[in-house]
C-alpha cells in the first residue's frame, strides 16, 4: 500500500536491546493532501531510518505494510514504512513547511442563457 503526503513531525529515534540483538525505530507523522486532510503515524525501522533522511516538510510517498496486535484485549495497529520515496513537484513545500493547497475546481454558477432542465 501507498501513501502520499507531507512530512509534518519527525519523532525522536527509539533504541532497545532485543532477542535478536539492537534495534531502532524511528516514527514520523504523514499528512496526506485532500479538501480533509489526515494525519498517519508510520515507523521506519533500523536501516531505513538513514536511508530516507526525512526532514519536516519533505514531501514523500511511502511504501506500507499494515500490521495489528492483541495485547490484554486490546488491539495495535502499526503502519510500518518499507519503502521512502521523496517526491517534488505537485507537492512542493512553501517557506513556512505547509503543503502547498491544490486549487478546488471552479464552483457553478447559474446563467441565465442556460436551457438544461436541471
Amino acid at each position: 500500500m501507498e501513501i502520499s503526503g507531507t512530512v509534518i513531525d519527525i519523532m525522536a529515534e527509539v533504541n532497545g536491546q532485543g532477542k535478536n540483538g539492537m534495534w531502532r525505530k524511528q516514527e514520523f507523522i504523514l499528512e496526506t493532501p485532500s479538501q480533509y486532510p489526515k494525519k498517519v503515524c508510520i515507523s521506519l525501522w533500523g536501516d531505513r531510518i538513514d536511508q530516507a533522511a526525512l526532514q519536516k516538510g519533505d514531501a514523500v510517498t511511502a511504501s506500507i505494510d499494515l500490521e495489528s496486535r492483541e495485547y490484554n484485549g486490546r488491539w495495535y495497529t502499526e503502519a510500518r514504512a518499507w519503502k521512502v520515496e521523496k517526491t517534488g513537484g505537485a507537492m512542493a513545500a512553501s517557506a513556512g513547511g505547509q503543503a502547498v493547497a491544490t486549487p478546488l475546481p471552479p464552483t457553478f454558477t447559474e446563467d441565465a442563457e442556460d436551457d438544461l432542465p436541471f
